[in-house]
């Protein structure tokens, strides 16, 4: 897969954003448990009995064959907050999604230049295992005719074996990135993705430190969604406070009496089809102290938000400072082994011409070779800390996935 294939894979397939979605998909319905007792709720039974005697309520009802009751809010103040709330909720967890989407993207990024960088430099430490192995074959023979001494093919045969360890050893990496990148996926661990070898765009980066920071704040999902929870532990404290206002329900009910029941006995009409309909009052006198205590601990949770969110921007600034530095010391080294290689490569051509003229040997060409392959390992690391870290000043100012869906 590319870059751009691969997290918009992830987007689709990965288990933490699955998770994201239900838990913002539970807030959603949520709101809508919030919100059903401002809708009729009609339930229908029956309260059937043998009566002897005068006839008594079973559950505050005459006894009947058939009734029903239906209530509704007209007027409650602490459930309307309540329902706001909710909603405040189910925004605050649509941020979520959207921040584990970016932590997701990163991820998948960093993966995938970790499985990148581990098959570039595996491939180039086994063509230094295969220069090596020529370089003891000469320092062999030269042994052999007596114009070198065993210390230099003992040398030699180490210098191959530590060439074949770091090859095992970028492989298993590469295996290992790999198999990490397809998990992130959302695939089997069994599975494995590679990385396409292909020349990507570099990524632009805001015009300054300061643009870039107030890019990450505008848009740090970490942000939005303490906001959100701020306004919903107001809306909370409102909705305690209202505790104290009136409210009115919508009651009606309806039952079918039984003939066989002796009310005629009692009572001096009798009438089956019995019905009301009409709205019940409440006026809280002392709702208790203890809205007052929750109001207080509502309270304290905004200014612990409020000391969260203070901290997470000072936080966020310092990163995008941290990442600047970062990406500045990455572009000094890359191009310091940039001018390291440009030399290797110099000095190889030098010794190839003067082999072709026969005065330089195999072993001394070799050996050139295989100091430029070293030469290109670092120059590879060196690369991948640079791109490394643009995309994080890309994941800090909220651009990562943006940039991302601009790649070919």
């Amino acid at each position: 897969m590319t870059l751009r294939q691969a997290v918009e894979t992830a987007l689709k397939q990965n288990p933490d954003i699955a998770l994201a979605r239900l838990e913002a998909q539970r807030a959603l319905e949520s709101v809508r448990v919030a919100r059903a007792p401002f809708t009729p709720r009609i339930t229908v039974g029956s309260g059937l009995a043998y009566s002897n005697g005068f006839p008594m309520s079973i559950e505050g009802s005459a006894p009947s064959v058939v009734q029903a009751a239906a209530t509704q809010f007209l007027f409650n103040r602490p459930q309307s907050f309540a329902v706001a709330e909710a909603k405040e909720n189910a925004r605050g967890a649509a941020i979520a999604v959207t921040s584990r989407r970016d932590e997701v993207a990163y991820r998948v990024a960093s993966l995938f230049l970790d499985a990148e960088h581990a098959s570039r430099a595996g491939e180039l430490a086994r063509r230094d295992a295969e220069s090596q192995e020529k370089v003891v074959a000469a320092v062999q023979e030269q042994v052999h005719e007596g114009r070198a001494l065993p210390l230099a093919e003992k040398t030699a045969q180490y210098q191959l074996a530590f060439a074949r360890q770091t090859a095992t050893n970028l492989a298993d990496d590469q295996a290992a990135a790999e198999t990490s990148l397809a998990i992130a996926l959302g695939y089997p661990a069994e599975d494995r993705v590679r990385p396409v070898n292909a020349e990507r765009p570099i990524p632009a980066l805001p015009s300054s430190e300061d643009q870039a920071i107030q890019s990450a704040l505008d848009s740090n999902s970490e942000l939005r969604r303490l906001q959100s929870q701020i306004a919903a532990k107001q809306l909370e404290i409102r909705g305690d406070k209202a505790a104290r206002y009136p409210r009115a329900d919508l009651v009606a009910q309806y039952a079918m009496l039984a003939k066989y029941n002796n009310y005629s006995e009692f009572f001096r009409t009798f009438q089956r089809n019995n019905g009301e309909i009409g709205v019940a009052l409440q006026w809280p006198l002392l709702p208790g102290v203890g809205v007052k205590a929750q109001v207080a601990q509502s309270e304290i949770d905004i200014e612990h938000l409020r000391v969260e969110f203070t901290s997470t921007r000072n936080r966020i600034a310092s990163d995008i400072e941290q990442s600047f530095r970062d990406l500045r010391r990455a572009d000094g080294i890359a191009h310091v082994a940039e001018l390291d290689l440009e030399v290797a490569r110099e000095q190889l051509s030098v010794n190839l011409a003067q082999m072709q003229e026969g005065r330089l040997g195999m072993r001394d060409v070799e050996q050139a070779r295989v100091i430029e392959n070293q030469k290109w390992i670092t120059f590879f690391d060196a690369q991948y800390t640079v791109e490394k870290a643009r995309w994080n000043v890309l994941r800090i100012t909220g651009r990562l996935l943006p940039s991302i869906e601009a790649l070919p």
